[in-house]
């Protein structure tokens, strides 16, 4: 332990967990970023103990990480990411890595469509990732017939071949792959499972997903914003079903964060006024906004409840799904819903004015051809 402390620092994750976090959620205190550096740099070091690391997850859980530990942990570990950033600019997406288990993944199928559209995508994901360990991106592509794990080159080639590329956490996040089985003994969620979808790791300038509440979205933004390592002009998050970026059916909100000097392109945004006048503030403030804004997803097509999406096998439907909706075989709920989808990540990216012209957008590629030709030529890469 001595060696490990003149190694790291002053701060092992027993005398944090002793004099810091974890006194319990009401009466600890948060980690100075240095503290938060630390403590994952020994981490990712394999140093702490089992127990000890435990507790300090466990800890952290409880009394909720602010955004400059999040920062800070997220910053440690994209030190140790392998990049491959494409020639394309691509919408970054980084659903929850431990999957969904009720719903189909419709995030495979909007990407590809928005690829069709002129908007390159990025999706990125692990296999069985606790604590849920269920269906991701990767098992989706898998059914499809699409090569995932790649080298962080060849998936970057992926997006400029093609439009649409995925990124296989283990090849180029080896340093959090490798807490997998620690990860796995603490039946919990812990701060892991939310940096690890910040990664980015095709260095895209826009980053989409999703909440479950408002306040954690206000913190994704608040951390990229606090990173060292992130520079993003954009973050929209949206209501996803089970937490993963499918945007759920109904009355759903949308949380829109722009850095200074970022909002400009399509600034009509869109649907909610309010968006466009945070805009014009950030102009003239010369600073960051964060918006939030409701939509209503029977407008644009998707008029039916999160259960009418529910498959048998999610991996398996879900390609099957994909496979359909694109072929323009299947014109029901799923085909809208992947369109919608897709039209947010047109969106995002500033590629369309507003998320109807983004919705056209969408379908078009699909109606004419264009998303199924894209399918194959990921099957073919």
């Amino acid at each position: 332990m001595a060696n490990a402390t003149l190694e790291f620092g002053e701060w092992p994750l027993e005398r944090l967990m002793t004099e810091v976090c974890g006194s319990g959620p009401k009466s600890a205190a948060d980690l100075t970023r240095e503290q938060a550096t630390e403590a994952f740099e020994r981490i990712l070091a394999d140093e702490p103990d089992p127990t000890t690391l435990g507790a300090f997850w466990l800890a952290n859980r409880w009394k909720k990480n602010v955004p400059e530990e999040l920062a800070a942990f997220t910053d440690v570990m994209c030190e140790r990411v392998e990049y491959a950033e494409p020639d394309a600019d691509p919408v970054d997406c980084g659903a929850n890595y431990d999957g969904k288990g009720d719903t189909a993944i419709l995030g495979a199928a909007a990407g590809i469509v928005a690829a069709a559209a002129g908007t390159p995508v990025v999706a990125h994901s692990g296999d069985r990732v606790p604590t849920q360990k269920q269906d991701a991106y990767k098992h989706v592509l898998d059914e499809l017939g699409v090569a995932t794990e790649l080298t962080p080159r060849d998936s970057a080639a992926m997006v400029d071949e093609t439009g649409f590329g995925f990124y296989y956490q283990p090849a180029f996040n080896p340093a959090i792959d490798a807490l997998h089985e620690r990860r796995d003994r603490m039946g919990v969620r812990t701060f892991v499972n939310t940096i690890e979808t910040l990664a980015n790791p095709a260095g895209a300038d826009v980053h989409l997903g999703s909440f479950y509440h408002l306040a954690f979205a206000k913190k994704i933004c608040d951390t990229f914003a606090a990173s060292r390592f992130h520079d993003l002009d954009r973050v929209i998050m949206f209501q996803g079903m089970e937490g993963y970026d499918d945007i759920r059916p109904g009355y759903t909100k949308v949380a829109d964060w722009r850095a200074a000097g970022a909002s400009d392109g399509a600034a009509d945004a869109d649907p909610a006024e309010e968006v466009a006048d945070a805009d014009a503030a950030a102009d003239a403030a010369d600073g960051p906004t964060f918006t939030d804004y409701e939509i209503e997803t029977a407008e644009y097509g998707m008029d039916f409840e999160t259960d009418d999406l529910a498959v048998d096998d999610v991996a398996a439907d879900s390609a099957a799904i994909t496979e359909a909706v694109l072929a323009g075989d299947r014109t029901d709920r799923f085909a809208d819903a992947i369109a919608l989808n897709a039209a947010f990540r047109i969106y995002a990216r500033d590629d369309v004015e507003t998320l109807a012209d983004g919705l056209t957008a969408a379908r078009e590629a699909i109606d004419d051809g264009s998303a199924a030709a894209v399918l194959e030529e990921l099957q073919a890469f």
